[in-house]
């Protein structure tokens, strides 16, 4: 079986030495730069930038008018919601160079960037976390959290389906997912499924 063809828009520009895998979409007016490395069946929507120290697994969803600047790592089937802010600088400066001291951000599988969040350099987002949108992320969010606010603080806990588990903030529970029934239990301020298969 063939395998999808990847699908550049005209107006887009996709840099020499890019690697986009099968079945990505590259929309209107982006720009991949030449070092970024992406997965299959990602998409980027309309006026989206990829840096050169770029790297997005499968499944990766940027929305229209996303940044994604050298030093980000975005896993498997990420999403990126409109206009959410992704920094590589702690201290900016226009007359100090500073490109020597980019700090590395990851965001682990499944998690979810809401439109207008904003991500601060050198932090982790754990896998299938949720930031809400106009959330400011300063600190690591651990697995399945839901945070909001500026700075951005644990509001709750969301299953892997994108759905908010009836849990306390921390402390000591199990509940269900609504939309599937996976099964989560929360020990202190660390939340895991009990029966995801082949996870």
């Amino acid at each position: 079986m063939a395998e999808p063809a990847v699908f550049v828009h005209p107006t887009a520009v996709v840099d020499e030495g890019a690697q986009l895998g099968a079945g990505t979409k590259v929309w209107h007016w982006v720009h991949v730069s030449g070092g970024a490395r992406m997965g299959r069946n990602c998409s980027l929507g309309q006026g989206v930038f990829v840096g050169n120290r770029v790297v997005m697994g499968d499944g990766v969803r940027v929305q229209n008018n996303v940044s994604v600047y050298d030093d980000v790592t975005l896993e498997d089937d990420v999403f990126c919601g409109p206009s959410m802010v992704f920094t590589n600088v702690v201290n900016p400066r226009a007359h100090v160079p500073r490109k020597d001291e980019y700090r590395p951000t990851l965001v682990r599988r499944g998690a979810t960037l809401g439109a207008n969040c904003t991500v601060v350099c050198g932090a982790t987002i754990g896998e299938y976390a949720f930031v809400a949108a106009g959330a400011v992320v300063t600190r690591d969010v651990p697995p399945h959290a839901l945070v909001a606010g500026v700075p951005a603080r644990r509001i709750g806990w969301m299953s892997a389906h994108g759905e908010r588990l009836a849990l306390p903030v921390e402390g000591r529970g199990e509940a269900k997912c609504p939309a599937t029934g996976e099964t989560y239990r929360l020990e202190g301020d660390a939340c895991m499924p009990l029966n995801r298969n082949g996870a």
